[in-house]
């Protein structure tokens, strides 16, 4: 397994495959865990080459202090990569990937409307410039994204098809905690009582999809559940469609800390 830094290296890290073989690309954040994982297995049953990028990307961060607070740790991150299949770890930094005079971007606009873009402006044009970039320089096949970040592959897929690009999404479903809490790298930083107290968001969801289940209204029934802890400070609880889903969206702060998940109220058909 190769760990690269420049774009250079990466070309040379990557020779290009015969027509027989295929390369999948997981972008990430680095601080890797289970739910990354999976999705780096899930590209190697599938591909021949994967490769795993780690940037912590500062054109995703509206506040200074989230970005540096980002926890980064290349070292066990590619080890943890390489044992999940991965064969080339791309770990550039910020002054490669946007360099002085960097002024082109990837303007999203219906699909990042509301929730995460309503919460956070700018997030997604962050996020969708650097995929743009991310599938430029390394030219895979496939791209594998998690279903917790369900707006976001919704925007990653809008901009696949409006733009053209050669690539195929994949997505893999969300890997969650015995209690049921989606596994995120900002789970750490919850206290042992904030994480005790962090199940009641999927208990919250669980709740809205037997509301809907039951032809009544899944937002009202997930929001009664969140009431009962008042210390909460919940930002949204949504309905939105990703990839012909139908999903419940939440996203809320616990201490400092914030957390978001979704549940399909609807399988596509």
């Amino acid at each position: 397994m190769k760990i690269v830094s420049s774009t250079i290296e990466l070309n040379a890290a990557l020779e290009r495959p015969t027509l027989a073989d295929l390369t999948g690309l997981v972008p990430t954040m680095g601080s890797l865990h289970e739910g990354h994982l999976s999705l780096i297995r899930l590209a190697r049953s599938e591909c021949s080459r994967v490769v795993v990028s780690i940037f912590v990307n500062p054109t995703q961060f509206s506040e200074t202090r989230d970005l540096d607070a980002y926890p980064r740790q290349l070292e066990r991150d590619a080890e943890l990569a390489a044992d999940a299949g991965a064969g080339v770890v791309f770990a550039p930094n910020a002054e490669d990937m946007y360099p002085d005079g960097f002024e082109t971007w990837v303007e999203p606009s219906e699909t990042a409307k509301g929730l995460e873009g309503k919460m956070r402006p700018g997030h997604f044009r962050g996020v969708a410039t650097v995929c743009l970039k991310l599938f430029n320089l390394v030219a895979p096949h496939r791209a594998y994204f998690g279903w917790k970040d369900a707006q976001q592959t919704a925007v990653v897929g809008r901009m696949i098809s409006d733009l053209n690009v050669q690539v195929t999404l994949r997505l893999g479903e969300t890997v969650r905690e015995p209690d049921g809490l989606a596994l995120s790298s900002r789970n750490a930083r919850l206290s042992a009582d904030e994480r005790d107290r962090a199940k009641v968001l999927p208990q919250a969801l669980r709740a809205g999809l037997a509301a809907h289940a039951a032809h009544q209204n899944a937002k009202e029934a997930a929001l009664a559940v969140l009431a009962d802890d008042p210390q909460l400070e919940v930002e949204y609880v949504e309905e939105m469609t990703a990839h012909g889903h139908r999903l419940l969206c939440a996203a809320l702060h616990i201490g400092t800390t914030r957390l978001i998940d979704n549940m399909r109220l609807e399988e596509s058909t």
